[in-house]
């Protein structure tokens, strides 16, 4: 398992860039040290851009209570993450044709500096300080022998993220790709990604379509998850049907994912409020089978439990532990023959996993 670092004394800058602000601050020891410094993106005009991102670091550096070691912040897609060099984005449009932000940081401010996708960095903060290991800790406590070493987390917000975390270590791919949840099939509709059947639009979407109301009056999802708890008026069974069919498209989509990475999922994200509504029909659809000639074939191997229903936890915690005998002996060896993965929510808050995950990250590469 990768080191947690809560009590490593270096210090990392960070940054949280959105269409709209640009979040500084600093981490040491998973904690931040300086209170978050926020700048307008001035997100079409690229030397207005770099120019604030500069301002904001120097300005983080000026309150550090010592030098920091690396830069290491999120940054979106699509990118060369390891080259630092930033493609052509859709929040914010001044960047085209290829930006070497990372090299004009590391020129800036002498030290190294890691850029990679929010999504990535979710899941990494999770699987160093959050969901994973408090999985483990609890068959710890369980007596349980079972541990999970690797973790697919989403984020499900105004777009879908991913990313992947084996053994560890963060699985980047070959063209900083790898993880990207969004554009996995949408069960639903599989003429478009998934993306658009579990994000912020969809569950806005999906209500206006079943009240008749206009997309542009329909409440974000915050409000239309209060009326599907009977928390404020409007149509109740709509919100709730809203948010059934987010669950329904994530959990195809996350068990896509798991067919290939065999672990722990992870979700966070700004609509993860809400999983009173959807994370039952989440795990369901994790759990869903292929209809073919003959007995239904199940959609994994393992099955899928929803830690944060008590009832589901505690048998996957339990699991299924016996002694098998080896053959040819008297000798018995341990042996669960239930494979089995856990959904849950992340522990940390979004923010923060994906601070904790810019830190680790950083200093993992250095060392």
């Amino acid at each position: 398992m990768a080191r947690t670092y809560a009590d490593d004394p270096r210090i990392v800058m960070t940054l949280d860039a959105g269409g709209t602000n640009l979040v500084f601050s600093a981490t040491q020891g998973n904690q931040p040290v300086v209170a978050p410094i926020t700048l307008a993106s001035r997100a079409d005009q690229l030397d207005a851009c770099l120019g604030q991102i500069t301002r904001g670091f120097t300005q983080v550096q000026e309150r550090l209570p010592a030098p920091p070691v690396a830069i290491s912040f999120a940054f979106p897609g699509p990118a060369d993450y390891p080259a630092g060099i930033i493609g052509d984005l859709g929040n914010l449009p001044a960047f085209r044709g290829g930006v070497a932000l990372g090299p004009m940081l590391e020129e800036k401010f002498k030290i190294p500096i890691f850029i990679n996708n929010d999504g990535d960095l979710f899941a990494y903060g999770e699987a160093i300080a959050g969901f994973l290991p408090q999985v483990n800790e609890e068959l710890a406590q369980a007596a349980n022998p079972k541990r999970y070493q690797n973790l697919f987390g989403v984020t499900l917000g105004t777009g879908f993220g991913g990313g992947i975390v084996r053994g560890g270590e963060l699985f980047i791919g070959d063209n900083s790709g790898a993880g990207e949840a969004w554009l996995l099939r949408n069960k639903l509709d599989p003429t478009v990604n998934a993306e658009e059947g579990c994000s912020i639009r969809a569950v806005r979407r999906v209500y206006a379509e079943l009240t008749g109301m206009a997309f542009e009056n329909t409440p974000e999802p915050k409000g239309i998850c209060e009326v599907g708890l009977g928390q404020a008026p409007g149509d109740q069974a709509a919100a709730k049907e809203a948010f059934r069919r987010l669950g329904e498209v994530a959990g195809d989509a996350i068990a896509q994912a798991l067919t290939l990475v065999d672990g722990l999922a992870v979700i966070g994200g700004g609509v993860s409020g809400a999983h009173e509504l959807f994370l039952p029909a989440l795990v369901d659809a994790v759990n869903g089978v292929y209809h073919k000639a003959g007995d239904p074939q199940r959609r994994l191997v393992p099955q899928a439990f929803n830690f944060e229903d008590p009832t589901q936890r505690a048998l996957f915690l339990k699991g299924d532990q016996r002694l098998c005998l080896v053959p040819g002996s008297q000798r018995q060896v341990p042996y669960d023959p239930s494979p089995r993965t856990a959904v849950g929510l992340s522990r940390l808050g979004t923010s923060e996993a994906v601070a904790i995950g810019a830190y680790a990250f950083a200093l993992r590469k250095l060392g």
